[in-house]
């Protein structure tokens, strides 16, 4: 009898990633098309279909090979019907994307917020370890996250749950967010947020590595800090410290309520490693329960680009 797959799709502003992935957890075959934003991203159900046809062709499988599509995607979603009421970076408004794929391709399709299935991606097959209470901090151009508990993606009552990039560290004074709020999560810890702290703080440390690198580049990006941080630049650890402190200050506070049991932080801003982890888990510490510390793993994710697709395969076999 031939093993059977499922569909993974993590929907992206420039590309699709897609995966069949067995129902291990394992990736048999993985690709990737364009996001056609045309005409309101109207075709997007039409050329994941396609998509999906051309690569069984590719491998001699039949359709009945696939259990149904889990899929990850940007914006606000109705859970239960995979209704997106806006995504803006897709050009989507009120679009029954659920309904529309399962048309399109005769599957059975479930639909969840994007940074929701790389958190379930975590847990089944990467830093997660198959924890059951999890908690995933993405750090890139914004703060994302999601939140696993007892083994369910926690979406609150209309799936704003895991906003994690949008706590209030600063109550007044702060960065305005992109959210319309101001002091945001997101305006300290993302890689911008990290950069705009250390450009508006740079005129005072001229001696820094970081002063020569702006003269030279015109701007700063969080690699510059990690880099000079690395170096054992004064400053730039100063910085990393100040992110350190708000993003271990909310952690803290999330886990005394949810008590994880691994704390996975990714994005591209988690390639620092213990530049960011060893100061974050200091700064944890000083805020979180005891018992709610030393039950808590703190872990780098592990699937990069491949977490979105994982976790959508996991949400389509449950």
């Amino acid at each position: 009898m031939d093993e059977k797959w499922i569909v993974g799709v993590d929907l992206g502003g420039t590309t699709i990633k897609m995966a069949f992935i067995t129902t291990y957890g394992d990736i048999v075959d993985k690709w990737e098309i364009p996001t056609n934003k045309k005409d309101a991203g109207k075709h997007i159900t039409t050329d994941i279909a396609r998509a999906i046809d051309s690569k069984l062709e590719e491998k001699g499988r039949l359709k009945n090979t696939l259990i149904g599509i889990g899929m990850g995607a940007p914006g606000f979603i109705e859970m239960d019907t995979g209704f997106i009421y806006q995504a803006v970076n897709i050009g989507w408004r009120n679009f029954p994307l659920k309904d529309r794929l399962e048309m399109e391709t005769g599957l059975p399709v479930t639909v969840d917020n994007d940074a929701n299935i790389a958190a379930l991606g975590e847990m089944w097959r990467g830093a997660g370890d198959g924890a059951k209470n999890l908690l995933l901090v993405t750090l890139g151009t914004g703060v994302g996250g999601g939140i696993v508990a007892n083994g369910q993606i926690l979406h609150g009552v209309n799936g704003m749950a895991g906003e994690i990039g949008h706590i209030t560290s600063i109550p007044k004074g702060g960065e305005p967010c992109n959210c319309g709020k101001s002091g945001c999560l997101e305006t300290i810890a993302s890689a911008t947020g990290i950069a705009r702290i250390a450009t508006e703080n740079l005129q005072a440390h001229t001696d820094s590595r970081l002063w020569t690198v702006y003269q030279s580049a015109g701007m700063l990006t969080a690699k510059d800090v990690f880099e000079a941080a690395d170096e054992n630049d004064a400053f730039a650890l100063k910085v990393i410290d100040e992110v350190a402190f708000h993003l271990g200050l909310a952690i803290a506070n999330l886990a005394n309520s949810l008590n994880p049991e691994k704390i996975v932080i990714g994005g591209g801003v988690s390639k620092a490693g213990d530049t960011l982890l060893q100061p974050l888990k200091n700064h944890f510490k000083t805020y979180a329960l005891e018992r709610v510390g030393a039950g808590a793993e703190f872990r780098i994710a592990t699937l990069g680009n491949d977490a979105g697709v994982i976790g959508g395969a996991w949400l389509a076999k449950q």
